[in-house]
């Protein structure tokens, strides 16, 4: 089985793992790279650039090199292995890093809660649930504003938690897969602009937007082609995703804006500290707790088109690189 097979094979499986099991609820892989990050930040902590970007090359490149270390291992342990068992090791592998890497059913099953607690009109349930999935304050927002703030984060964490995996996957297998995840945890522990983390959190945070670029333009491409208003959401995507304040969470809210015929964006609260963003595909309707479902919907089919476009695409690259070999020789 050629390599381009064994990655398709492996993300396939992975997904279905995902979808099946959703992510476990102790000893995931993720959380334990968080722990380390965390025992690292408190060795390297300084009020300085120089050591966050320290902090930022020791875990994510560690976790790329691990990853190298597990493919390579997988390689050579199907070295010994006949045809059809051969490269049962590399689509194992490719499977499990798959499945600990995405995050669409965990996400899909929080929002779905939010939804159905706003449904039966329990504003209080959705709040307490709330800061399961994303960073606002929930006290302070009403029912149409959870909606809202739930829609976004189905937005970008489809670029975040699968589809900008899946990219990297694609053009670097098992390391590219557990390297995207440790530069998007990184970002989202010490990314953001409080004191503590302002200079010390810069490395990781330009990171993740140079990580997260391709993931998020091909989420805003395919909610283009599979939202059902192909033309709202190009024009939402086009006219106001620059003016979000995220270079890869612009591009994929606003997109999802227009296919959904929603807005997004506008005043909310990050650990008390309000912000005024600019409103996203403003010819939209407010969101009701009904788009939640609709969004969910809408990050499946992504996904599922992203699995599509990423073994494609790894099929092509193959390809090429099977002709500079035989070129070469």
């Amino acid at each position: 089985m050629r390599a381009d097979r064994a990655f398709a094979l492996g993300t396939a499986l992975g997904l279905l793992g995902d979808a099946l099991f959703g992510d476990p609820r102790r000893g995931h892989p993720v959380a334990a790279f968080g722990r380390t990050a965390s025992a690292a930040e408190r060795a390297l902590w300084r009020d300085h650039r120089g050591w966050g970007a320290l902090h930022t090359a020791l875990c994510a490149g560690g976790a790329a090199a691990a990853g190298a270390l597990l493919a390579r291992t997988a390689r050579a342990a199907d070295a010994g292995l006949r045809r059809p068992a051969a490269d049962a090791a590399q689509i194992a592998l490719t499977a499990a890093a798959t499945w600990a890497v995405v995050g669409g059913t965990s996400l899909a099953r929080e929002a779905r809660a939010i939804g159905a607690a706003l449904a039966a009109g329990n504003t209080e349930a959705a709040r307490r649930r709330l800061p399961h999935l994303c960073g606002r304050d929930p006290q302070a927002l009403d029912e149409r504003q959870i909606a809202r703030a739930v829609v976004e984060s189905v937005a970008e964490n489809t670029s975040d938690a699968v589809v900008g995996a899946l990219v990297w996957g694609a053009a670097a297998g098992v390391p590219g897969l557990v390297g995207f995840r440790a530069v998007n945890t990184l970002d989202a522990m010490v990314g953001h602009k409080s004191p503590r983390y302002r200079r010390f959190g810069w490395a990781a945070a330009r990171l993740d937007d140079v990580a997260g670029r391709p993931g998020s333009r091909l989420t805003a491409g395919l909610a283009v082609l599979s939202g059902g208003d192909a033309r709202g959401a190009a024009r939402a995507w086009r006219t106001d995703a620059a003016r979000h304040p995220s270079p890869n969470a612009g591009p994929v809210e606003a997109a999802f804006a227009g296919a959904l015929g929603v807005r997004l964006g506008g005043t909310l609260s990050y650990g008390g500290r309000i912000e005024h963003r600019p409103v996203l595909n403003a010819a939209g309707r407010e969101v009701e707790y009904g788009d939640i479902e609709r969004a969910v919907r809408l990050s499946r089919r992504v996904s599922l088109l992203t699995l599509a476009v990423c073994a494609a695409g790894r099929t092509g690259m193959d390809a090429v690189v099977r002709r500079a070999r035989k070129a070469r020789s």
